[in-house]
């Protein structure tokens, strides 16, 4: 019986053991640019521009992209919309801000070959 339990726990150690090892995806390494439009941003219809480039400079195609834009202070639905790619490593997406304030967008990237990351704008001043 205690034979028994030490093969069990040793058999668990070295599972235990075999996903400690293995190797986790780096996440893609992904620099955003952006442009607001209009500057200062005001309440209403913005477009937000992105270039997306990989650690090379190459710009990053077929990647969907989406929007989320959200208040600094809770209590505000969220906004969103997809971002189109306008050329190749360019997208383009409008947000409707209803509110004056200072507002987060979360740009929400899946690249073609399905990783996923986010990344974060800082909108302040909202007119």
């Amino acid at each position: 019986m205690i034979a028994r339990k030490q093969s069990l726990l040793f058999v668990l150690f070295v599972m235990l053991l075999a996903f400690a090892c293995q190797k986790t995806a780096k996440p893609p390494d992904i620099t955003l640019q952006y442009e607001i439009v209009p500057q200062p941003p005001r309440v209403g219809t913005v477009i937000i521009n992105l270039k997306l480039t990989d650690r090379n400079g190459t710009p990053v195609s077929g990647a969907r992209v989406d929007l989320e834009g959200n208040m600094s202070h809770a209590g505000m639905s969220p906004v969103n919309r997809e971002a189109k790619e306008i050329e190749t490593g360019k997208y383009s997406g409008t947000l409707q801000l209803p509110m004056a304030g200072d507002w987060i967008v979360l740009v929400h990237i899946t690249l073609s070959d399905g990783q996923k990351l986010q990344r974060q704008i800082e909108v302040s001043g909202v007119r």
